[in-house]
């Protein structure tokens, strides 16, 4: 077995916007007003964003990336979102008509399906944005508790 040869620049230690985005909660949902968690990151890196943006991370979030920016801690700003326990998309199936709305709106591609078919939330891999939900014409998606 070989081993690993590091260039002179290799790092080992990950920036500090890969830090701070491992921090969040990875559900794309755009409460903090960026597209995702990686924008916000990217924005909290350059100290354009501050530590309270993320509903979703809630307090103990906050509170984390604010130890790792080495900044005052504080709670998450409530004006954005309420913090809720973790919840997934789920397909009431008999509802379902195959519009694909939904899987074109989720941000992670939790939802798997064909045109005219329906479709099938991965639950692994939802992060219970409810972004889903909006686009949905008749109403058939519901977040609820993971299995």
């Amino acid at each position: 077995m070989r081993a690993a040869i590091l260039s002179p620049t290799a790092t080992l230690v990950p920036d500090l916007t890969e830090r701070l985005d491992r921090i969040l909660p990875q559900t794309q949902c755009g409460q903090c007003g960026y597209d995702g968690c990686r924008p916000y990151a990217e924005a909290m890196a350059r100290g354009e964003a501050g530590i309270d943006h993320c509903p979703p991370g809630g307090d103990a979030g906050a509170r984390a990336l604010a130890t790792l920016l080495g900044v005052e801690a504080k709670p998450y700003d409530r004006s954005r979102g309420e913090h809720q326990p973790p919840l997934a998309a789920t397909i009431v199936e008999a509802d379902c008509i195959g519009c694909t709305k939904c899987i074109q709106a989720c941000p992670v591609d939790a939802i798997v399906g064909a045109a005219k078919f329906m479709h099938v939330v991965i639950e692994p891999l939802c992060t219970g944005c409810g972004l889903c939900m909006p686009p949905c014409p008749v109403d058939c998606i519901v977040m609820l508790p993971p299995a």
